[in-house]
């Protein structure tokens, strides 16, 4: 199962940008999106399913042009699941599941914390979270979650490693997912690059694509209980409809 997950920074400015051809190509099974910014009724599906991707399930945010996920499928789920259950997480649309024979996966857009008010909703969300994820995992033990974590892990995760002030990077971030990890997932692109320094996300301002300083925000966690058909994994930075690029997961 080939896996792609992309923040798009808004499904409709994607789509101008050449997304659906991007997708043709890149030709995933499953295509995780976050950050979709846009209601299912103002998307013609018609281009989805003549891409391939006839199963597609939209979970937008409540409030318009904001926030959102997806996910498109080739593959018939067995079952969606539609946010998590806990209202404060679920008005902004940032989770939506796909359960397939053997495998669920899920497509996740953690709040970036850009205020002291979206900070304190994101450390409150990324708690609810875990437990969420905890409960969850005893009844689908196989998970892949890919999305935007809006978190950097380590220094190496990030063009300057300085910059520890700032959200997506400070130490209660940072801690929260290396123990989101050690609670029983696989960094899939660090297991299989263990010392390469790629990012997912550059700033619109001071030329930050060109200069490459990035951060990897974006992120495929895999269940341990499936690491070792972990096959590849990797960042597709050619990929430009957005200020994030899509990073890859293939299983096993």
């Amino acid at each position: 199962m080939k896996i792609i997950s992309y923040n798009v920074n808004g499904i409709r400015a994607a789509l101008n940008k050449g997304f659906i051809d991007w997708l043709k190509a890149a030709n995933p099974d499953v295509i995780c999106l976050q950050e979709i910014k846009a209601m299912k009724e103002q998307l013609d599906l018609d281009v989805f399913v003549e891409a391939g991707y006839q199963y597609n399930y939209w979970f937008s945010a409540q409030k318009k042009g904001y926030s959102g996920v997806a996910i498109l499928s080739k593959i018939e789920p067995d079952h969606v699941e539609f946010g998590t259950g806990i209202e404060s997480m679920d008005f902004e649309g940032r989770n939506i599941r796909a359960d397939f024979n053997g495998v669920s996966v899920m497509s996740l857009y953690l709040p970036s914390g850009t205020n002291d008010a979206r900070l304190q909703h994101k450390l409150d969300y990324m708690s609810m979270f875990q437990e969420y994820i905890n409960n969850l995992k005893k009844e689908i033990p196989n998970l892949v979650i890919c999305g935007d974590y809006n978190i950097c892990h380590e220094e190496i995760d990030i063009h300057n490693p300085k910059m520890k002030g700032v959200s997506g990077f400070l130490p209660i971030e940072r801690e929260w997912i290396g123990n989101f990890i050690a609670s029983g997932f696989t960094d899939a692109f660090r297991y299989k690059h263990p010392e390469k320094q790629e990012y997912s996300w550059w700033s619109y301002r001071a030329n930050s694509r060109a200069n490459n300083k990035g951060w990897r925000l974006d992120y495929t966690m895999v269940a341990n209980p499936i690491k070792e058909k972990i096959k590849r994994s990797v960042i597709l930075q050619e990929a430009v409809h957005s200020d994030h690029c899509p990073v890859l997961v293939e299983i096993e």
